[in-house]
């Protein structure tokens, strides 16, 4: 919840004049107004714009490892060299956002 440090706050005389009957209607009244939405019937509702693609399949290109690359014994990303941080005492190298 945003707070407005620039209103006037309370004086303690003030805050004892709230009755606890009312922190809870507006409690109540606050839980009330929120919106209970199942995601799952929301997500298959969701249509995208344009044509339909339910039948159509991606092709991507693989491209092998070059010989300026790694591939790190950690996370298993492919890095070009200068991501390269160290190599473990086995040999295996290791990228800088491992290390």
């Amino acid at each position: 919840m945003a707070t407005d440090y620039d209103a006037p706050r309370k004086t303690d005389d003030e805050l004892a004049e709230d009755s606890l009957e009312e922190l809870k209607a507006q409690r109540a009244t606050k839980a009330a107004s929120s919106v209970d939405v199942d995601e799952v019937e929301l997500a298959e509702n969701l249509e995208l714009p344009g044509a339909d693609l339910s039948d159509e399949s991606l092709t991507v290109r693989v491209i092998p490892r070059q010989a300026d690359e790694f591939t790190c014994s950690k996370c298993f990303l492919v890095h070009h060299r200068s991501q390269l941080a160290r190599e473990t005492k086995s040999g295996e190298p290791i990228c800088r956002d491992c290390a």
